[in-house]
């Protein structure tokens, strides 16, 4: 009898959680590997199963940190040795202060994206677990987020034009991946900044115990994320079928029938004009959940049901209410230069 191998075990989650992806890619997929044992794991389970379409990897080096850009020819070099191209990617810009990891998180994307366009992958995986969702879910909850933010990472997400991003690992304890790097002796680096405590994650996960001594855990936070995405995918459809009926193209901008949005429960209207907000706005603009609920529970139902006029701007958006009930929506005029 042969005797059972050892790995095994590790890579059946894995192996389980990347099948579907890898099989219904369709062609080249890039893996973002940055060369801690989560994405390591990826890279190395991904090669044993690779699809048809070849897969790619990169890494995108921010210059952060003086080991960045050896331990990113180290990942090129486990690359090599599994037969996979790799590149890597080098954010060059300003780095300012405390907003440097929320920066360095959008060029990465930026930059994965890019690449992924360049060599014709529309797929890019990464390797997020269960531990990192938790993570997101206590930022965003401490942060005031509704619904669509404690739904935090969702497996599945557009990240450019043809190009989507997905996290088959996302059901998974971070000990899987680990496990499953030991089990097959792969090296991997450690990033300092995950203890740093200058850093809302690296506080988190310090916690993060205490919270799961209370009944709190990473299984629980990511439980929630999934219902909240459940009931957000669900608000969210209601809200488009709502906009679609509601509104009209005008020479400057949006109209809406403020009357029968006043009809709709606040949860769908607030995301009716979060979302004329956005098609309306010149520009994107940072978004805060406060805001909206002060623009449209604290002014215009109010205005809509008093059958008054307003005026409002949000996002760089001109929201006025006529006292016919009509929502407009246009871009707000330049501020004058007093």
């Amino acid at each position: 009898m042969t005797p059972a191998d050892p790995s095994a075990s590790r890579d059946g989650p894995l192996a389980r959680a990347l099948a579907p992806v890898l099989d219904g890619a369709g062609g080249p997929i890039l893996l973002a590997v940055s060369g801690g044992p989560d994405s390591t794991a990826l890279m190395h389970a991904a090669a044993a199963r690779g699809p048809a379409g070849g897969l790619f990897v990169a890494t995108v080096d921010h210059g952060l940190r003086a080991d960045s850009a050896a331990e990113a020819r180290a990942v090129g070099a486990r690359a090599g040795t599994l037969g996979l191209p790799h590149a890597v990617l080098t954010w060059d810009a300003p780095r300012r202060g405390s907003r440097v990891q929320a920066e360095a998180r959008a060029a990465r994307y930026r930059l994965l994206a890019l690449h992924a366009r360049g060599i014709g992958a529309g797929l890019v995986l990464t390797a997020h677990t269960r531990d990192d969702q938790a993570e997101t879910v206590l930022l965003r909850l401490i942060a005031g987020s509704g619904p669509g933010g404690l739904a935090g990472m969702r497996p599945e997400r557009p990240l450019a034009e043809g190009v989507r991003l997905a996290r088959p690992f996302l059901a998974l304890p971070k000990a899987d991946l680990v496990a499953y790097c030991a089990a097959h002796t792969l090296p991997f680096a450690t990033d300092p900044s995950n203890a740093d405590e200058r850093f809302a994650r690296a506080r988190l996960r310090r916690l993060l115990p205490l919270l799961e001594s209370e009944g709190l855990g990473a299984v629980r936070l990511a439980r929630l994320a999934t219902r909240a995405a459940r009931d957000e995918a669900a608000l969210s459809a209601r809200a488009a079928a709502v906009l679609i009926n509601l509104r009209r193209h005008g020479p400057e901008g949006w109209c809406l029938d403020g009357r029968r949005l006043a009809r709709e429960p606040e949860a769908v209207v607030l995301r009716v004009l979060d979302a004329a907000l956005d098609a309306v706005a010149e520009s994107p603009a940072p978004k805060r959940l406060e805001r909206l609920e002060r623009l449209v529970l604290d002014a215009v139902l109010p205005a809509l049901g008093e059958g008054r006029a307003l005026r409002r701007t949000l996002r760089g958006v001109l929201v006025s209410v006529g006292p016919s009930g009509t929502v407009r929506l246009a871009p707000a005029p330049p501020r004058r230069d007093d």
